[in-house]
């Protein structure tokens, strides 16, 4: 049997079992199935059900819609996997536990977000490794969410600013020398760590973006395979970099390109700094600096 489980929001944590035989409406009525109490979800905003065996999820002509998998729908077939974005509640379909099989009556919903109140006051909160974030972005970008997705992996921190679902800037570790496009490339290659979509009364930082988020999503995908290609060949980002002395290694030889990364590479203690304040993108940084390696320019120590 299949169940949502709130991956997200005021509900994170509650599990709603469904049964083919029963149809469950989702709203903010209290005389409905699924009660979600929160402005952004219709009286009858939306609701489940079975045909043929198989799980659908229809809109009710809700205010602000219904997405499936980042899509506004009206009506979708769902599988196992598949998230439902309802107001600020991100909801995965996923096979039911033990214990929402035997619920006789469904859960206290409330009771789960008035112990969340108590740990989690933000508005959006959740697990980057239960909802990661090319989906996250995805369903603000089509919801048209504004406020600070503030991303967090053991001690780093990412923030990305949306204006009605549009990237206006980013920032990793509020380090200055990141660029915008290098730290959301950076950020979507996360699989683990906690996301909370805080909001915002101030304008964003000035940012020179540019991207649609699906023009991001496809372009960090292949800078991401291809940086995962040459993994093994070069350094872990802790390495120290040198620049052998004496440099045998004529610089006349160098292209501009790979000038600019010797420069940076002469004033940086490791790789990963070069990484940071190169002005290219990782994987140009990474490309070049392996060109530098095998020419002898630079040495790990």
């Amino acid at each position: 049997m299949l169940a949502l489980r709130f991956v997200s929001g005021k509900y994170q944590g509650g599990e709603f079992p469904l049964t083919p035989d029963k149809e469950i409406v989702v709203g903010r009525s209290s005389d409905l199935d699924m009660i979600l109490v929160e402005d952004m979800v219709s009286r009858r905003h939306a609701r489940f059900g079975y045909e043929a065996g198989a799980l659908f999820i229809e809109d009710l002509g809700s205010t602000n819609g219904t997405f499936v998998n980042g899509e506004k729908i009206r009506r979708a077939w769902l599988q196992e996997g598949d998230r439902v974005l309802i107001g600020t509640s991100i909801l995965k379909v996923v096979v039911a536990d033990d214990t929402a099989t035997q619920q006789v009556s469904p859960p206290n919903l409330e009771s789960v977000a008035e112990q969340r109140r108590a740990h989690a006051p933000r508005t959006m909160t959740g697990s980057i490794a239960e909802v990661p974030l090319p989906d996250l972005l995805q369903l603000f970008s089509t919801s048209r969410k504004t406020g600070v997705l503030v991303l967090r992996q053991e001690e780093e921190v990412g923030r990305i600013y949306l204006d009605k679902g549009s990237i206006a800037h980013v920032t990793l570790n509020d380090d200055p020398e990141i660029a915008p496009t290098k730290a959301i490339f950076r950020l979507l290659s996360w699989q683990t760590g906690t996301f909370d979509l805080e909001s915002t009364d101030t304008d964003p930082p000035p940012s020179n973006l540019s991207l649609s988020v699906q023009e991001i999503l496809m372009e960090s995908l292949r800078q991401l395979d291809e940086l995962n290609a040459m993994a093994d060949q070069l350094p872990p980002r802790s390495v120290g970099i040198a620049i052998p002395n004496p440099l045998v290694a004529p610089l006349r030889d160098l292209s501009p390109d790979e000038l600019d990364i010797f420069q940076v590479a002469m004033h940086a203690p490791r790789f990963g700094t070069v990484l940071d304040r190169s002005p290219k993108s990782d994987l140009e940084t990474a490309q070049l600096l392996k060109q530098l390696l095998d020419k002898g320019y630079v040495v790990p120590v």
